[in-house]
């Protein structure tokens, strides 16, 4: 039999912090694991890799009710295989991303040009708000 962990040395081995583990869990998506007599959660090496599997799929970015169904698949709750649902639910976040790039773009390109103008316009002295924020074509709508 294989040896089994306790949860502070899946914390360890996995990256993941003890209380995330038991949220993961809790919510659904990490099955709950053997007990010992004792209570102590008891895991096994496939336990430790799904949790490596779920860490690396949060950094980047990828749902929780997200992985909670792709773990259901592995867990044999699902009968369709995993990777093309995996394939799906990166390319869908590599087009958020994309897109979130594109706005990011656009926002620098405006930030730029403001201080562009900060930088060739005359400062004046006025009663009213500053100007400087505004679109060439006048506030920003």
């Amino acid at each position: 039999m294989a040896p089994s962990l306790t949860i502070s040395q899946v914390a360890k081995t996995s990256g993941v912090a003890a209380k995330t583990i038991r949220y993961y869990e809790q919510i659904g998506v990490l099955p709950a694991p053997r007990r010992a007599a004792s209570g102590y959660r008891l895991y096994d090496q496939t336990g430790v890799e799904r949790l490596r599997f779920i860490r690396r799929a949060r950094s980047l970015g990828l749902p929780l009710q997200q992985l909670k169904t792709l773990m259901d698949t592995l867990n044999g709750g699902g009968h369709h295989p995993l990777r093309p649902r995996l394939r799906a639910l990166v390319r869908a976040q590599l087009d958020a991303v994309t897109n979130q790039i594109t706005e990011l773009e656009r926002l620098q390109q405006q930030l730029e040009q403001i201080l562009q103008r900060m930088r060739t316009s005359v400062y004046r002295t006025h009663a009213g708000a500053c100007q400087c924020l505004g679109t060439k074509n006048g506030p920003e709508r």
